[in-house]
């Protein structure tokens, strides 16, 4: 009797494990349920990221504030109801674009596989295509996230990485999601391409301490220069502005070379200058366009990982903005 309880019970801890490896992501996780849906994908973003390579900031931007609040579960696409305000309106996603793009890829894989690639595929495969097909570094994209079925603003408010955050909180919401002071830094250098609102950074100009003033990390002839030629008041809502300024399509270093001339746009950018560890990752980076492209892609993979849904976890959502019913 002994004997047959042990193998019983060592029959079901070798189904457990079994069942907790078929849940992990991995490469070609749709190679037999649908062999076509990266290809898809692939083809729409290069047809047309080409006549619109801003968005390609864009959607990198989503796929991080997607991983960042409850994991890389697609919340971030989820519309709001009468009864819930979703993550997508959140004031620090507010400014998030390319929600149509990915529903529209979306439609396109269900044609061809009905229910079966979850929308965090998608925008996480999207987010990487996009980026390489205007000259970005390319990194693997292991599939077979499960799509959440809850999004709140409030989560988007607590989780997220915020423009004006020092140094320490930097870290801790890195830490959070199980991401170090390496991926702090490589993960900034996608602000290398895209473009922000006169609003993130309108009290670092005009009222820093709240006596008028200009933070003083920011340097002094970029400061005038903003001013003067792009958020003229505090109050401008409105005009965007190139995060590395004359390259905002091309995906290089221009980035950690505006940081280390204090001309990094936010707080957030000037606080990778607060410590040695960080300013050496930086002149790392500086070094080669080749080595930071394959440090980012590690960064990258690492942060698509972060606390994903999979096997019987989620669902697979009929329509990126809502949860199935």
């Amino acid at each position: 009797m002994e004997s047959q309880s042990y193998f019983k019970a060592l029959i079901i801890i070798l189904i457990a494990l079994i069942g907790s490896t078929q849940a992990q992501l991995q490469l070609g996780f749709y190679a037999k349920s649908c062999p076509k849906a990266e290809k898809i994908i692939l083809k729409y973003v290069v047809e047309h990221i080409r006549n619109a390579p801003s968005l390609a900031a864009a959607l990198i931007r989503m796929h991080f504030h997607d991983c960042f609040v409850n994991g890389c579960d697609g919340s971030v696409l989820v519309n709001s109801t009468q009864g819930n305000q979703a993550e997508k309106d959140s004031p620090p996603n507010l400014t998030l674009r390319g929600f149509g793009f990915i529903d529209t890829i979306k439609s396109v894989v269900e044609a061809e596989c009905p229910g079966v690639v979850s929308c965090a595929d998608i925008l996480a495969l999207t987010a990487r295509d996009s980026v390489h097909s205007i000259g970005g570094p390319y990194w693997n994209v292991p599939t077979g996230r499960r799509d959440g079925v809850i999004s709140k603003a409030e989560e988007a408010l607590l989780s997220l990485p915020a423009p004006f955050h020092n140094l320490t909180t930097l870290l801790t919401l890195f830490g959070n999601v199980g991401l170090d002071v390496n991926d702090l830094v490589l993960l900034s250098g996608a602000q290398t391409i895209g473009v922000s609102h006169c609003s993130s950074i309108a009290t670092r100009l005009y009222n820093f301490t709240g006596k008028g003033d200009t933070d003083p990390t920011l340097d002094n002839e970029y400061a005038k220069n903003l001013k003067t030629f792009k958020c003229k008041n505090i109050n401008d809502n409105t005009t965007l502005i190139e995060m590395d300024p004359g390259s905002r399509n091309t995906f290089d270093l221009g980035y950690f070379k505006q940081v280390v001339k204090r001309r990094g746009l936010f707080q957030s950018d000037a606080a990778l200058l607060e410590s040695s560890t960080t300013r050496a990752i930086i002149a790392r980076q500086l070094q080669s366009t080749q080595g930071f492209f394959a440090e980012f892609a590690k960064s990258m993979e690492k942060m698509g990982r972060i606390n994903v849904k999979t096997g019987t976890e989620g669902e697979i959502r009929k329509q990126c903005a809502r949860v199935n019913s």
